[in-house]
């Protein structure tokens, strides 16, 4: 008994702790934490905002998948007897491989021997993200206040577009593309919190929205293209190209955010945007080398985002803010080779990369704000095949796989380009 009695004591001393700590604790240290706690909330309502922002960069990164090809550019003008490049030794042969043609035709964007194509596409990305959040501090050092949550975010996308093509003067093309989006996103959170919050107040629950959008317009771009360089022995096929695309969808700015009725650490947008709500414009050079049998090629372009205005900003329901964003730009450049598997398929494999800077947002009123994690670094490796289904009619599948987060995480597209 005498040896058992020192414990007993040692026990309900333990057990007294954390209400003489609590008791201990004085009006500073509340009001410390409450300041936290306000802190704390003003940075989720800036998280909140910022998701407006990361929803317009998801679409730049969906929008961008595969090698960007350049503008459709037309093959090297004969001169003389002398071949100048891939492009007049095709039309030194009196009858090319149907498949040779396509390896130049997607290589270096030019599209068949007529002086316009239209081309019909469809395109299917799918993207799934998932994370571990904490939202909350840590009280007398020890104790955590606040949300624990874990995150998923799925999204499937399909894109029709239509594409129309000139080319004059075997040196300059013109090209209109008119995209079509159907979007669906599901959101699903798990989560526990202090308050007894979460979906059932435990992390082996998860609860989802999913928020659906009908087809309706994309944003309409619209280029030009220079060949300004014909190949020859050591020097491959040149072209500038410049595209400017008109925020012709509808914005990410200004949709209200909304609390899921099932999970106080889940909320979701009351409806996805199609555009990216600013107009751009993307200078890019393309180049394009034979080593027969198969052709190499590379493309780099920079993407510049300009400032704009917006009546609202806000994702807070019930609230309007105006405001500017300036969406960061980004550059992507790539590289691949393709080659004939027989005289009417050929085959192709690349790598593409898009980098982007940070967006920011400034409300009326206030500063420039940076929104974090709204810069983008999406890679890619893209196999393609084409296959002439006619002499005019040629089928182009392509599956582009995401190799970082930032990137969906794979996207299959099928155009069929008609030349007349």
């Amino acid at each position: 008994m005498s040896r058992s009695y020192p414990l007993q004591i040692a026990i309900g001393v333990a057990a007294l702790l954390p209400s003489t700590f609590l008791h201990a604790a004085t009006e500073a240290d509340v009001a410390a934490l409450q300041q936290q706690l306000l802190e704390l909330r003003q940075r989720y309502d800036a998280q909140q905002k910022a998701l407006m922002v990361l929803e317009q960069r998801v679409r730049e990164v969906e929008a961008q998948p595969g090698v960007p090809q350049p503008q459709r550019l037309a093959r090297s003008p004969s001169s003389g007897t002398q071949a100048t490049g891939y492009g007049e030794s095709l039309r030194e042969d009196n009858s090319p491989s149907r498949s040779v043609g396509d390896i130049y035709d997607k290589a270096s964007g030019f599209f068949g021997e007529g002086r316009f194509s239209l081309e019909t596409g469809l395109t299917y990305s799918h993207y799934d993200a998932r994370q571990m959040f904490l939202n909350g501090f840590l009280a007398l050092d020890a104790i955590f206040l606040g949300n624990i949550g874990v995150d998923q975010i799925e999204s499937d996308n399909f894109t029709f577009d239509l594409t129309g093509r000139y080319n004059l003067g075997n040196r300059w093309q013109f090209d209109l593309n008119v995209p079509v989006t159907y979007r669906e996103t599901t959101y699903e959170s798990a989560g526990a919190t202090g308050a007894g919050g979460g979906a059932g107040g435990g992390t082996n629950t998860f609860s989802s929205e999913t928020v659906t959008r009908d087809p309706a317009i994309g944003d309409v771009s619209m280029g030009v293209s220079y060949k300004f360089l014909d190949e020859a022995p050591g020097r491959p096929d040149a072209v500038f190209s410049l595209r400017v695309k008109a925020p012709t969808g509808d914005e990410p700015y200004g949709i209200k955010l909304v609390q899921s009725p099932t999970n106080t650490n889940l909320t979701v947008p009351e409806e996805l945007p199609t555009g990216n709500g600013v107009w751009s414009v993307t200078p890019g050079i393309a180049l394009v080398k034979t080593v027969d049998p198969a052709v190499l090629f590379a493309n780099l372009s920079y993407t510049h985002n300009f400032e704009e205005s917006f009546d609202d900003i806000s994702s807070t329901p019930g609230q309007k803010l105006g405001g500017k964003v300036k969406l960061g730009d980004w550059f992507q450049y790539g590289l691949g080779t393709a080659f004939a598997l027989n005289d009417r398929m050929s085959l192709s494999f690349s790598y593409s990369q898009l980098i982007g800077r940070k967006s920011e947002i400034k409300p009326d009123g206030g500063d420039w704000q940076t929104v974090d994690s709204s810069d983008a670094n999406a890679a890619y490796f893209n196999v393609g095949m084409t296959f002439a289904l006619t002499d005019k009619l040629t089928m182009v599948p392509n599956l582009s796989i995401g190799l970082t987060p930032d990137a969906p995480d794979f996207s299959f597209s099928l155009k069929f380009p008609y030349y007349f």
